[in-house]
């Protein structure tokens, strides 16, 4: 157990990618502070999460209120002494088309997905500062970006917008807090079998596009992305900060569609 004696919060954590992390930080031996706007649901994972014999705590948290964000790190530090990893995943998704999106939404996104991280990070930051003057080993922070944060699309573009923003967030942070040893990472996942997803899996033509730009051929999984989450949480990963991982089937590199079976 890779991460025995730490202390974990993690965001957006009541299903999906979020969940996912809390549940892998969990099993490698982290204490953990699962928050999410959905309350009953963070709830449960939390229990799940001490049922299965892991350390955690659930706790209601609108990341888009700063007010809210700092509760949830208080809380952690109540509940279990420090915080060690901080995993900013909460997110939401804009779909309008360029020149119909509202302010209000493009507002809404950033809120969430950008201004809530910086937010959060600093405030972990602010802590893991604290503890390493106290003698505590330096932290860990990984903030939920996307392979979209590289991609222009006319139709999500606050989304786009915003994780391109977490990917600057991530290296500046990791430049600022490299003198305290504290690491600041991301992770920018391609096309993953979470909810928003499964909704469009019905769909033939909707699958066979997102196929079509995914060089392996298939829907990445949660618990993919969460084993790169514990891996940049652990000491593993001591020497790499400021990077973003991307598990994306390979999109990224890709400048072509590929063929995909009629069978699929």
């Amino acid at each position: 157990m890779r991460l025995k004696g730490k202390v974990a919060v993690v965001t957006g954590a009541a299903q999906g990618i979020g969940r996912a992390c809390a549940e892998r930080l969990a099993a490698e031996g982290a204490a953990v502070m699962v928050s999410d706007v959905q309350s009953t649901k963070v709830v449960d994972v939390a229990a799940q999460i001490v049922r299965s014999g892991g350390r955690a705590q659930g706790m209601a948290c609108d990341v888009a209120d700063a007010r809210q964000i700092e509760g949830l790190v208080t809380a952690a530090i109540e509940a279990f002494g420090a915080i060690d990893i901080a995993v900013s995943n909460a997110g939401v998704i804009d779909s309008a088309d360029f020149l119909d999106l509202s302010l209000a939404d493009f507002d809404r996104v950033l809120s969430v997905n950008l201004r809530a991280g910086f937010v959060f990070t600093q405030a972990a930051a602010r802590q893991m500062v604290h503890q390493v003057k106290a003698g505590r080993a330096p932290g860990a922070i990984i903030n939920m970006s996307s392979a979209n944060a590289h991609f222009g699309l006319p139709d999500h573009v606050a989304y786009s917008i915003s994780k391109g923003g977490l990917g600057q967030l991530t290296k500046a942070s990791a430049i600022s807090l490299a003198k305290y040893g504290i690491r600041v990472n991301a992770v920018g996942p391609g096309t993953i079998n979470t909810e928003i997803v499964k909704a469009v899996a019905d769909n033939p033509a909707a699958l066979s596009k997102i196929l079509s730009r995914t060089p392996l051929g298939r829907f990445g999984e949660p618990s993919e992305v969460a084993s790169i989450v514990a891996f940049l949480a652990s000491d593993d990963a001591s020497y790499i900060t400021g990077q973003t991982i991307f598990p994306d089937g390979g999109r990224m590199f890709l400048n072509y569609t590929v063929d995909v079976p009629h069978s699929q």
